[in-house]
């Protein structure tokens, strides 16, 4: 097993498509997924588990249906799970997730949006 240096900002320049998570690592059984976001994504909730969001760059707008929070670069949440939640971005922004291996990134919502894990390769 080799163990090497991981730059999920670097590594965001391999991404082409908005809202397509991609797995840069794995601890136990936790996935790290960078994605480029823009505009609107769909609303949905994660029953069994919580989400985080972590900006790397750019700005993201997480909506809640009795509010929203706005997470700069640098910044990050833990949404807990069956909170309904619908993330956005106005310009660009990539994001890093922390959730559970197999985890949709639809939720419960499914649709077009809906992604299948892939690992970006290295």
């Amino acid at each position: 097993m080799k163990i090497q240096a991981i730059n999920p900002q670097r590594l965001g320049d391999k991404i082409t498509e908005y809202w397509s998570p991609k797995i840069i690592a794995q601890m136990n059984d936790y996935h790290f997924k960078i994605a480029k976001v823009q505009g609107d994504f769909v609303w949905h909730s994660h029953a069994g588990t919580d989400e985080t969001f972590i900006v790397l760059d750019g700005m993201l707008t997480i909506q809640f249906r009795d509010g929203e929070l706005r997470l700069g670069q640098g910044e990050m949440a833990v949404v807990p799970k069956g909170i309904e939640h619908k993330p956005a971005a106005e310009s660009e922004c990539l994001i890093l997730l922390i959730e559970p291996a197999g985890t949709l990134n639809t939720g419960d919502a499914g649709g077009e949006f809906t992604s299948e894990e892939e690992w970006l390769q290295l």
